[in-house]
């Protein structure tokens, strides 16, 4: 792989200009700041591609750097800060106080590689991780002090400690094991085999739409569908509605209204092409599992841990949000995540 640009400031423009613009006028070194490179990524399954990989980096310029990732449809903006205010995807996870707190550690976020929709290609998850690789080198940031997946992010940090154990001192993945187990690949083909049919129809949106719900229906368990629409069906226009229709439509929409389908499509394959020897991974890594994940059972995580021998420590949550329970168990994420940042510093 080589840039085809590696002066940052210069050669880039990031999703909001202006925006941008202005996150470098700021003398603050603690200010949030966006960019984006341009590599020639040599791919698994696609050659060599020019790709944009873009950031955003918030905290102190001598805070320990940690990377933080997400599922399929995170992206840079972690949290609202100064400079871009707008809600970020874990926002209730950043702030003053938490263990990832940007006035005492330097946060760092990608769009991933494909989640523009133009790249439309098959993207396996050491893709992402070769590409931040580049992008630490581009930012001259020789080690982060920690990586912290989530879901997707998981599989993704597990690469980067398999494929560049240098560049980091310690791995939190979180609901995200070296596989994908075969009963979540189903799932997945399921709700790509969705989007096809929206669009042989004509019916892009509809498509995409029914397969986020379908997704949020493995994203989640029984047991929180039990306490939130435990109520008796309607008949509305001839038809009977369910109680959690209306929760499941609003989420398909809101998912229309900002995902690409490429992207979709081919960030769901990448999961399912996500395959990984636990033994290669030379990082100290803690592994999150939530009891009742239907995506990543706990089985899958202790065998990652016990591939991972003395590197590995293994935390378990009792959740009735399954897979979403690092969205919304925020203040037991947040100690685990203390706990496990606390330990790198001191390792």
């Amino acid at each position: 792989m080589s840039f085809v640009n590696t002066a940052l400031q210069s050669a880039t423009t990031a999703v909001s200009p202006v925006a941008d613009a202005l996150s470098y006028q700021r003398d603050d070194d603690a200010s949030a700041r966006r960019g984006e490179i341009v590599l020639d990524l040599a791919m698994r399954h696609a050659g060599t591609r020019t790709v944009r990989l873009r950031y955003e980096l918030h905290g102190p310029a001598d805070a320990p750097v940690v990377f933080v990732a997400g599922g399929i449809s995170a992206h840079r903006h972690l949290a609202a800060n100064d400079v871009f205010p707008e809600s970020g995807w874990l926002n209730a996870l950043v702030g003053t106080g938490r263990a990832l707190d940007p006035s005492r550690r330097r946060l760092l976020a990608i769009d991933f590689i494909g989640a523009d929709g133009h790249l439309d290609v098959p993207i396996e998850t050491a893709d992402q991780a070769d590409a931040i690789a580049h992008l630490l080198d581009a930012l001259a940031i020789g080690q982060l002090h920690a990586f912290v997946g989530y879901s997707y992010g998981a599989l993704v940090g597990l690469q980067l400690a398999a494929r560049h154990p240098s560049r980091l001192q310690h791995l939190v993945a979180v609901s995200g094991a070296h596989r994908a187990h075969p009963y979540a690949a189903a799932w997945r083909a399921l709700q790509r085999r969705a989007v096809l049919l929206g669009q042989l129809q004509c019916a892009d949106a509809q498509g995409l739409s029914l397969a986020r719900q379908f997704a949020m229906l493995s994203y989640r368990t029984p047991e929180e569908f039990d306490e939130r629409f435990d109520a008796a069906p309607e008949i509305v226009n001839g038809r009977v509605r369910c109680a959690a229709e209306d929760y499941l439509d609003a989420a398909g929409a809101q998912y229309v209204a900002r995902t690409p389908i490429n992207a979709y499509v081919r960030l769901s394959e990448s999961i399912d092409l996500h395959r990984i020897d636990p033994a290669a991974i030379g990082v100290p890594t803690t592994v999150v599992a939530v009891e009742g994940d239907r995506l990543v059972p706990l089985s899958d995580s202790v065998a990652l841990v016990e591939g991972l021998g003395t590197l590995g420590q293994l935390r378990v949550l009792r959740s009735p949000y399954g897979h979403d329970a690092f969205l919304k168990e925020t203040d037991r994420i947040d100690a685990i995540l203390a706990s496990a940042l606390r330990t790198g510093e001191t390792a």
